[in-house]
């Protein structure tokens, strides 16, 4: 249940005209009272003998208990209490209940006797407004300081007191919902969302390891958006304004949001506090392609390949760091993910674009980011932003595989910091991060793991048994396990190529699960294929691999067999997304 105080008005007939009107859509249906003040409030909906009129005239009244210039100039509230979309289908009765408990407990009408007047509006199944004259009738002004915050508080009891959604309590971080004005307005120009939510994604994908102004607001311009930009008298740029070039009011004029009221970390100052603290960190190492065998792949791939190097060493960090310092590297894993959504090819595009969105709550909490620290997945974004678009097969798409796998770690490494520091909203939007993540994964990983499983199936014996001695010999608790899942001839294949190659591959396996837990995953085995294909500098698409192994002679470039079925990794604890270790 989600309470909503509306900006105060200074019309009472206008808002109940609305409230008992069609709605812009004929979206309201049987428009009447539930609860009043006194419980005999006119209802103009029901009663054909009462006007809107009557109804502004009665809970106006106590204006008159003032002089002219002691009334409040905007004196009507306004709250609506909306149902959350899985709750059942409330009757008037239990509205009725829900509106007095609001009023009271925001101080509207806290039942001293001399409360304000107000009522209670159902123009739908799902939602009530409540209205009230802020002036009580003794004459005072109410206490209905934080009304917000009471009102919240009030709904999670009655939630849990009605077995109702339980709505996960806000702690002010997260950006402004678009209103009912832009929903309207977006559903009369035929947009998916609201000019709101198009910008902060343009903004978000903008910042994605930028390291300059000009870079941002070049990236703005490119991407179509209007800037106006705000300058001090010296010059200084202080602030900026964006508006989608279509995107008009009643006079034909661009509607421009600042990026504060786009999101808190999206003003100038906050986006600037990222580049700032690039300046000041130590360099990081860059991604590099050399050491990888066979074809030299793109800056795609080598960009991806860097990303997952960097989210490996964030999540020691988001483990084990410091508050501060785990903020930072959130809030970059919210870059990384932007820019790889806007890179990745059109098969994962889509979910790893909600994934980014969905991200977007758990980037931001009141632990203040200590920015810097996370030079190393900034440059990440940029990497991958400036690597361009990746293609859906190949080195590209294996990449964008063993990128995702290493990134869905540290999603859940994040989900468990903010489930800890007590960010409920967060650690939930960072769950159904990795649930978007986990389908993307699914769609990238299938390919290139259904090549290694048929190299894996066609190495000859004595190669097979060594690498399952080399697996008992490294992970004694886990090998049988593994040993049974279908992903084994995979990590079969990634051991012996990484033989080939002069690794020893009970030393690759025990590097892999070092400081990493891997009972919590279904298939242990495609994990440690991207792990190990990483540390050993093999080519994520091993179809870019000679046809013959001096292991065994028996790997293939490609193969038309259908591709293994990929095991699903299971989910965490509760309240926690699932795991892939």
């Amino acid at each position: 249940m989600i309470p909503q105080i509306h900006k105060q008005g200074s019309h009472t007939l206008g808002l109940l005209a609305y409230l008992y009107g069609k709605g812009t859509h004929e979206e309201h249906i049987d428009p009447h009272l539930v609860a009043s003040f006194d419980g005999m409030a006119p209802d103009p909906g029901r009663d054909a003998s009462a006007t809107k009129k009557d109804l502004q005239q009665l809970l106006d009244q106590p204006l008159h208990l003032l002089t002219a210039d002691q009334r409040p100039g905007k004196h009507v509230w306004h709250c609506s209490v909306r149902a959350a979309p899985d709750d059942p289908i409330l009757t008037d009765q239990q509205w009725a209940i829900i509106a007095r408990r609001i009023v009271a407990a925001t101080g509207i009408d806290p039942h001293d006797g001399a409360g304000c007047r107000w009522v209670a509006v159902r123009h739908a199944d799902d939602h009530i407004h409540l209205v009230a004259t802020l002036v009580r009738e003794d004459g005072r002004r109410p206490d209905h300081h934080r009304s917000g915050k009471r009102a919240q508080a009030e709904a999670r009891l009655i939630e849990q007191e009605l077995g109702l959604h339980r709505v996960a309590p806000g702690d002010g971080t997260a950006a402004k919902r678009p209103t009912s004005a832009e929903r309207h307005k977006a559903q009369r120009q035929g947009r998916e969302r609201t000019a709101r939510e198009e910008l902060r994604e343009t903004v978000r994908r903008a910042v994605a390891g930028a390291a300059t102004d000009e870079e941002f607001f070049d990236r703005l311009s490119a991407a179509g958006l209007v800037i106006r930009k705000r300058a001090a008298p010296s010059g200084d740029l202080l602030g900026y304004k964006v508006a989608l070039p279509d995107d008009v009011n009643k006079d034909g004029e661009l509607v421009f949001y600042s990026g504060a009221r786009l999101a808190p970390d999206l003003s100038l100052p906050r986006i600037r506090e990222r580049w700032t603290g690039d300046v000041q960190a130590q360099d990081v190492p860059r991604p590099h392609s050399e050491g990888v065998v066979g074809r030299k792949p793109g800056a795609a791939a080598v960009a991806r390949r860097g990303t997952a190097s960097a989210a490996w060493q964030a999540v020691l960090v988001v483990e084990h760091g410091q508050d501060a310092v785990v903020a930072a590297h959130v809030a970059a894993t919210g870059e990384v993910l932007d820019a790889l959504a806007q890179t990745s090819a059109a098969y994962t595009r889509r979910e790893l674009r909600q994934a980014a969105t969905a991200f977007e709550r758990a980037s931001r909490s009141h632990v203040r980011a200590a920015r810097g620290h996370d030079r190393a997945l900034r440059q990440a974004a940029r990497d991958l932003v400036h690597g361009g678009p990746a293609l859906g097969r190949g080195e590209d798409g294996a990449t964008t595989a063993m990128v995702i796998d290493m990134l869905f770690f540290l999603i859940t490494a994040a989900a468990h910091w903010h489930a800890k520091k007590g960010h409920t909203q967060q650690a939930e939007a960072a769950a159904r991060t990795a649930e978007h993540l986990r389908t993307a994964y699914q769609a990238a990983a299938a390919q290139p793991l259904g090549v290694l499983y048929r190299q894996g199936r066609h190495l000859s014996r004595p190669v097979l048994q060594r690498q399952t001695t080399a697996l008992r010999a490294a992970l004694p608790e886990l090998a049988e396990q593994i040993l049974a899942e279908p992903g084994w001839y995979a990590l079969a294949a990634t051991l012996a190529q990484a033989t080939d190659l002069g690794h020893d591959p009970t030393a690759l396996l025990t590097g892999a699960v070092e400081r990493r837990e891997l009972d919590s995953a279904d298939s242990i085995s495609d994990v440690l294929v991207w792990r190990l294909r990483r540390t050993a500098d093999l080519p994520a698409d091993a179809s870019s691999l000679p046809a013959h192994s001096s292991t065994g002679g028996r790997f293939v470039a490609r193969s038309t067999a259908p591709s293994v079925a990929l095991p699903r990794r299971r989910r965490g604890g509760e309240g926690t997304p699932g795991r892939t270790r």
